[in-house]
């Protein structure tokens, strides 16, 4: 089973929507996917992510049939905030998201991992997000970032985070109309070598890259 971990450069930039195009492309290649939410918060009924990923991915993969939210989101809080403070500062484990994941090697082939928010939330006082994810030690990450005016910064702080902790990184730009791209940022990344995947325009390129 490969892992692929989808993380971000802060909240709300597009990590369940690029995680949900990933899911479509690697079904049309015939793989059996699945998604996991580790840890999602401002949940009062239903966590919102998880049920998104829950319904697709039974859509897309009949062995995940027998799958409940819980496998799919095996921790959740009800503040909106990062999980350190939803949890009202009581140390969370680990375990369960491991033990979902151990779940997943029989009925997938390529297993998404979307974490919350960006690198550096803490799950707890002296465990963040980066932390998590290398424990779980995924095959590749992929760094969702924004097309507005401060994404070179942005993107680069995340990007070389990543690469320094040794995790083979691809980027992918979630652009949105108004973002002006073209003018304020792409010259720089293409002055730099940086490749500029966009979610919308090349999720098949950027699927096929995180499985090499």
């Amino acid at each position: 089973m490969k892992k692929i971990f989808i993380t971000a450069t802060n909240t709300d930039i597009g990590k369940t929507y690029t995680t949900q195009k990933l899911l479509q492309s690697y079904a049309k290649k015939g793989l059996k996917v699945a998604a996991l939410k580790p840890i999602e918060t401002g949940v009062t009924t239903l966590p919102l992510d998880g049920i998104k990923h829950l319904e697709l991915v039974k859509q897309l993969n009949p062995a995940a049939k027998k799958l409940s939210i819980e496998d799919v989101v095996p921790l959740t809080f009800t503040q909106p905030a990062a999980p350190f403070i939803a949890s009202g500062g009581k140390k969370i484990e680990t375990k369960p998201i491991f033990e979902a994941i151990e779940k997943f090697e029989e009925i997938c082939d390529v297993l998404l991992i979307e974490g919350a928010g960006g690198l550096y939330v803490p799950i707890n006082k002296e465990y963040m997000m980066l932390d998590l994810i290398d424990d779980i030690a995924p095959q590749s990450v992929l760094l969702v970032t924004h097309c507005a005016l401060g994404c070179i910064n942005d993107t680069l702080l995340s990007y070389n985070t990543l690469k320094n902790k040794g995790h083979d990184v691809v980027t992918a730009f979630n652009c949105k109309k108004g973002d002006d791209f073209e003018k304020t940022s792409k010259p720089y990344f293409d002055a730099a070598g940086f490749p500029t995947l966009q979610v919308d325009l090349d999720i098949d390129e950027i699927a096929e890259i995180l499985l090499q």
